[in-house]
């Protein structure tokens, strides 16, 4: 029977090495888990890419061809293509731009507007002179963004891919009016 006035704790069953190498396994797991999923803060590959990405205006100045997306964290279709938005970013970083403007942040409403941007993906493809050679809309399998962005680097003719087309100058749309729908207005 325990003494009421023994200060002593009640014995453990593990012996105090015992405890210590499980204080140890545990902390070892867990520093695992935060690695594998990607440290304390992870990011979104989309929101790595966007932070990596130059500011449009000195995209579409700097001589070289730039592949703008029209994204959103929340977007499928996004996500799916994120990988390789990536590798296309890692393997043509000298020859290529990579720009990524999210449409939930109410900075890019003027590109949104812009480029009439009424469902995403939307890709905005320019030329090396910062002038607009076409657009893309959905999302992209890694094979056709190479594509378009072996036809950019090269400076040919974009590849003849649904939903792949050149776009009118903004002078020949300023006769009608556009209708805009919300880039977020789908589900």
């Amino acid at each position: 029977m325990a003494n009421p006035s023994d200060p002593s704790p009640p014995s453990s069953p593990l012996g105090r090495r015992e405890r210590v190498l499980l204080a140890m396994i545990a902390a070892a797991l867990a520093v695992a888990l935060v690695w594998l999923r990607g440290g304390l803060h992870p990011e979104a590959p989309l929101e790595q890419l966007a932070r990596r990405s130059l500011d449009l205006p000195v995209a579409l100045s700097n001589g070289r061809p730039s592949l703008v997306e029209f994204y959103a964290d929340w977007c499928e279709a996004c996500r799916s293509m994120a990988p390789a938005m990536e590798a296309v970013e890692r393997q043509h970083r000298d020859r290529l731009n990579v720009v990524l403007l999210n449409v939930d942040n109410p900075r890019w409403l003027p590109e949104i507007e812009r480029y009439e941007v009424n469902g995403i993906p939307q890709l905005e493809l320019f030329d090396k002179t910062g002038q607009s050679v076409g657009r893309s809309l959905g999302a992209r399998s890694a094979p056709e963004l190479n594509a378009l962005v072996e036809a950019l680097i090269d400076g040919t003719p974009l590849p003849r891919l649904a939903g792949v087309g050149a776009v009118s100058s903004l002078a020949d749309t300023a006769q009608a009016p556009a209708v805009m729908a919300d880039p977020r207005s789908h589900g």
